[in-house]
């Protein structure tokens, strides 16, 4: 079982085909994707893959694709900041949380997906689903395109390795930055690296389909980011392994709010909500990075109380509770 968070431009497709596109905006959609060809033993990752030798070739200089993305993304980025979205405070007095809306909030992200799989497509039909979530300890390893300079590779590894233990302060459970022998794969590539990644890819997820691989290397322009998280066929509401994809092409903002949504959502927070707010789980693109709704999902997910393949009735009085404790006489 596979499941997918992508973030585009305006909108992502709701029949594969582009969408017209809201210049203000970005969006972030969900789905999922049953792969009846994994199994337990394909899923099972391989002995160890260091990142040194996972890394994507490219030609030496960026292609005219390349580039015209780097310039389309920083563009985005400025229209995006000049309107003053993209906030990076987490939240304010102008976000007030009660426990109503962190319960909702929680429930819409954590149980219902955004988009459905019909006739081999994906469609935005918001659908219900399971509590999903990892059990085994999460070891982010970051894959660089050899097109990333040494500077750059330094300052990404850093900001993953600091968001990694900030997650694991918040879920209680095990999340870290490793160099080699990882389970959640976050690629940083360029276009160019990105048409080429089908053999890495095969590497980190023995027994990938060749569908989504392709999802994966042709990925187009509006979609800024995306995550992959997978499960075994006899325990579908537990990941085992990620990939998410970062394009390097993205100006230092836009890279890092992609950092913070796609792990965040390969953590098991797969849907998007209009009315979550202040949260980065909001196809509103107001916030850039983690605000303090989504630490508090994030808690929530992994609160013992709660277990993977719970459906929302099942979970709902549960989450309440948790959000009674987590606000006290907020109403």
């Amino acid at each position: 079982m596979t499941h997918l968070h992508q973030r585009c431009d305006g909108a992502c497709p709701r029949d594969g085909s582009p969408r017209p596109r809201l210049p203000r905006f970005l969006r972030a959609a969900s789905a999922a994707l049953a792969l009846a060809a994994l199994s337990a033993c394909q899923i099972a990752m391989p002995a160890a893959v260091p990142s040194e030798s996972a890394v994507v070739a490219a030609a030496p200089e960026p292609s005219a694709e390349s580039r015209a993305f780097a310039a389309y993304y920083a563009g985005v980025e400025q229209r995006l900041v000049a309107d003053g979205l993209l906030r990076t405070d987490g939240g304010g007095p102008d976000t007030p949380i009660t426990r109503q809306s962190l319960a909702g909030t929680f429930e819409r992200i954590a149980l219902f997906d955004e988009y459905a799989l019909s006739g081999g497509r994906f469609v935005a039909r918001e659908t219900p689903s399971v509590l999903r979530r990892w059990s085994a300890p999460v070891r982010i390893e970051p894959h660089f395109g050899a097109s990333v300079d040494a500077a750059t590779r330094e300052a990404d590894t850093a900001f993953l390795a600091a968001y990694a233990r900030r997650l694991a302060r918040l879920t209680g459970h095990p999340v870290s930055t490793v160099g080699a022998n990882g389970n959640f794969h976050v690629l940083y590539l360029s276009r160019d690296e990105q048409l080429l990644a089908g053999p890495l890819l095969e590497r980190l997820v023995p027994g990938i389909g060749p569908e989504t691989v392709r999802e994966i290397t042709h990925l187009p322009r509006y979609t800024f980011c995306s995550v992959y998280a997978f499960s075994e066929p006899d325990a579908q509401s537990t990941y085992v392994t990620a990939v998410a994809v970062i394009r390097t092409e993205h100006p230092d903002l836009l890279r890092q709010s992609c950092v913070h949504e796609e792990i965040a959502q390969g953590l098991g927070l797969p849907n998007d909500s209009p009315t979550a707010r202040p949260s980065i789980f909001n196809d509103d693109e107001e916030f850039a990075l983690l605000t303090r709704m989504d630490e508090m999902l994030l808690r929530m997910l992994y609160d013992s109380r709660l277990t993977p393949g719970m459906t929302a009735d099942e979970a709902r009085p549960v989450v309440r509770r948790i959000a009674d404790e987590m606000l006290g006489g907020s109403t």
